[in-house]
């Protein structure tokens, strides 16, 4: 197991993590298995897609149509404030699941491992864990 850590600088921020988790699993030797990327934070994502400036912008919009700012949220009476962004972690999960084979993540061409930081900008980590 590992433990990435990195700095987000926006309340909504899409960072890519690809090559910190491509670099774990070169380092582990498994040839065969699955690796478990997984956010240690209730408002923190994991999701895979294509790391294109403009898909990076339509996918930040489209998480702030689906869940407003603009809302009345009963968590938010609270001293948090952050109700949307534990919803919207709902949404977009906190995990994903891969393939090793070869020694090598299977990925898509264009697939990109990204954590979706939903409530920045904060200190975040990220846990890495291979089974075979």
């Amino acid at each position: 197991m590992k433990v990435i850590e990195f700095q987000t600088r926006k309340k909504l921020e899409i960072v890519d993590i690809t090559d910190k988790v491509e670099q774990f699993v070169a380092e582990s030797k498994i040839k065969e298995g699955h690796l478990v990327v997984s956010a240690l934070h209730a408002t923190l994502a994991i999701i895979v897609n294509e790391n294109e400036n403009r898909l990076l912008d339509d996918i930040r919009q489209t998480i702030t149509n689906l869940i407003s700012d603009n809302k009345h949220y009963a968590h938010n009476e609270g001293q948090d404030n952050n109700a949307t962004a534990h919803l919207r972690s709902i949404l977009l999960g906190h995990s994903q699941t891969f393939i090793i084979n070869e020694g090598r993540l299977v990925l898509g061409t264009w697939q990109r491992i990204m954590a979706v930081e939903l409530d920045g900008p904060r200190q975040r980590k990220v846990v890495l864990s291979i089974r075979n």
